[in-house]
């Protein structure tokens, strides 16, 4: 059984799971045998799999931007898609330097963290507030600060949208990839029922967070000199109307993605 799952990559993920090792190690041994407790381990392993549930909520963590993010059924999965929201902050970063002593980020609808830990992990000279409404996603997210060493430099909130208290304040960066999935849309794709709904429902046309996102950022004169904002690839032109319309001055790009999908919203604020 050992040698057939050496054969694929969800196999051979598996089989590191249980039996500690990393994948480049077993198969650099291909004479290793598993105990009766791990084929026991890969048997419940494979029965979960076979049910449906996806393999990083199997194994309990996933790699994001080269880290190591733990997960589980509470927040989404981390994706590819979202490294350019990463890499797009991290090249403006190197071109402007803060307006204050240190960087200052704010993170909308953090689920596990893997924004502002990635970011926090890369720009040591930043702070960062997240927020989420899920206390159980946040559980997580502050799990994977402290495993990062970022638990310092985070603080983490439980909020609809923007935090309750927050005064009208500026911001180098604020990024959120919120819920952007339409509700029928979601009810026909494969991670319907198996990913948290309320991490992936956006409403009628997917834009319902994102809508009021914005409109809060006006009305509680929140600046940020770079917003960033995850959307679904068809979105691009109805997200650049949406920010055109709060932020008139602003110059709005939607970039795309490896694939050539829209991916991500850029309003840079030239008055900030």
């Amino acid at each position: 059984m050992i040698d057939h799952f050496r054969r694929t990559l969800e196999g051979q993920v598996l089989l590191a799971h249980v039996t500690g090792r990393s994948r480049s190690w077993l198969l650099a041994h291909p004479e290793v045998s598993l105990t009766p407790e791990q084929k026991q381990a890969l048997e419940t392993a494979i029965r979960q799999l076979q049910a449906g549930v996806p393999l990083p909520y199997i194994i309990g963590h996933w790699e994001f931007f080269g880290l190591d993010f733990d997960v589980s059924p509470d927040v989404l999965i981390p994706r590819p898609e979202t490294e350019l929201l990463i890499e797009t902050a991290l090249a403006w970063a190197r071109t402007h330097p803060p307006l204050g002593p240190v960087y200052r980020f704010l993170d909308i609808g953090t689920g596990s963290g893997i924004i502002p830990i990635t970011l926090a992990f890369h720009l040591p000279s930043a702070e960062i507030m997240a927020t989420d409404i899920s206390p159980a996603a946040l559980a997580i997210a502050r799990q994977n600060a402290q495993k990062h060493g970022a638990g310092e430099r985070i603080r983490f909130i439980e909020a609809n949208l923007l935090p309750d208290n927050l005064q009208p304040s500026t911001f180098d960066i604020l990024t959120a990839n919120l819920p952007y999935i339409p509700t029928e849309t979601l009810k026909e794709l494969e991670i319907f029922g198996r990913e948290p709904t309320l991490a992936l429902d956006g409403g009628p046309d997917g834009l319902q967070l994102i809508r009021r996102l914005l409109a809060e950022i006006t009305a509680r004169k929140v600046a940020a000199r770079l917003i960033l904002l995850e959307i679904e690839n068809r979105q691009g032109p109805a997200v650049k109307a949406l920010a055109q319309q709060h932020f008139p001055a602003a110059d709005i790009e939607i970039k795309k993605d490896l694939a050539g999908q829209d991916r991500l919203a850029v309003i840079l604020l030239s008055n900030v």
